[in-house]
């Protein structure tokens, strides 16, 4: 059995930024889910919220890396990751903001 994230953008914290020295947080985008995967040094922790379930996505932005945060509607914890570039988090934000207007304008 292989842990295969499905396809869609990858956005990597760097490794400046604490806590990703070594296994630098991974956001996964696509249109079904966004996935946060957080790897050590035998295998790796993933958490994912189904795209029709995010509520909001927040970044708060520093003088060189930015925080984001994505809300879930269905009341399960956030998904936070820090140490993105800026670009990279507005361009997670905006991934989501389009797969969901997508998916509101195909629904019946």
């Amino acid at each position: 059995m292989t842990n295969a994230i499905p396809d869609g953008e990858t956005f990597s914290a760097s490794r400046w930024t604490k806590g990703n020295l070594l296994f630098p947080t991974r956001i996964v985008v696509n249109p079904l889910h966004v996935i946060r995967v957080k790897p050590r040094f035998f295998g790796s922790n993933e958490e994912s919220i189904a795209m029709a379930q995010v509520a909001s996505v927040r970044i708060s932005t520093g003088i060189i890396w930015s925080e984001i945060r994505i809300e879930s509607s269905g009341g399960t914890d956030p998904i936070t990751s820090h140490g993105h570039r800026k670009a990279d988090a507005q361009r997670i934000r905006d991934l989501v903001e389009s797969y969901q207007a997508a998916a509101r304008r195909t629904s019946p």
